[in-house]
């Protein structure tokens, strides 16, 4: 891990693609789906054998009244490799 033995911290806002990119959202549109849950999330990291970890009622902090979840995630690659695997596995599972 990048960063010592931090969790990766994933939040539904991050794979919105009602969001724009200064409401949360931080991967591209053509990998965003619409309303993604914790559950979605925790699918896809799965699927990609990241173990993940649900924390139901945390709230992501630039909407910090919804309390929507977030997922924890211990991974050997940056965020940014991992938001976009799983946005990808997400995408893939809405369409196919």
């Amino acid at each position: 891990m990048p960063r010592g033995d931090r969790p990766i911290i994933l939040y539904p806002a991050y794979f919105d693609l009602g969001r724009t990119r200064a409401e949360g959202r931080r991967v591209p549109k053509k990998l965003a789906v619409e309303s993604p849950s914790v559950e979605d999330i925790e699918r896809a990291a799965k699927a990609l054998g990241l173990e993940p970890k649900v924390e139901p009622e945390a709230a992501y902090s630039r909407t910090h009244w919804r309390h929507e979840g977030r997922v924890l995630v211990r991974a050997d690659y940056y965020k940014s490799s991992i938001l976009r695997r799983i946005a990808e596995r997400m995408k893939a599972g809405r369409t196919g």
